[in-house]
């Protein structure tokens, strides 16, 4: 049998995942990070992106907006202020505020917030990679 570690998924809203994994990928600020069983303590900052677990049999995906990656030896704990389960993600959504987010830049007006707008175009850009994997993980 694998070594295995604890993984938890919470958002500020509810948790998301709670179980065994024989690893784990998340998206750091710094790049992406594999965490086995028996990884070093570690504390990271975290980007939009994708968080993947795999449990053995499966790998389930998720999207982050960001957030914090602890990692203890046998335990992973993903705090993030935004999570979804992949399949949860809506697709015309995102690719409206993306196209929302490009056309607020694109037209440069004073009275925008670029720091917001380039955080929600990451945000979407994102998202919609995550559900791109999702479906190149399905025709596999």
């Amino acid at each position: 049998m694998a070594m295995t570690l604890h993984v938890d998924i919470v958002s500020a809203e509810k948790e998301i995942y709670s179980g065994t994994a024989e690893m784990v990928f998340a998206p750091l600020v710094t790049g992406e990070v594999g965490i086995l069983p028996r990884h070093a303590p570690l504390i990271a900052r975290m980007k939009a992106g994708e968080v993947r677990v795999r449990t053995g049999s499966e790998e389930l995906s998720f999207y982050v907006s960001g957030g914090m990656l602890e990692v203890q030896p046998h335990v992973v704990t993903v705090l993030a202020d935004t999570a979804l389960r992949a399949k949860d993600i809506d697709e015309a959504a995102a690719l409206k505020a993306k196209e929302r987010a490009e056309e607020a830049l694109k037209n440069r007006k004073a009275d925008i917030d670029y720091a917001r707008e380039l955080a929600e175009l990451a945000e979407a850009v994102a998202q919609l990679r995550t559900i791109q994997k999702l479906r190149q993980q399905a025709h596999k």
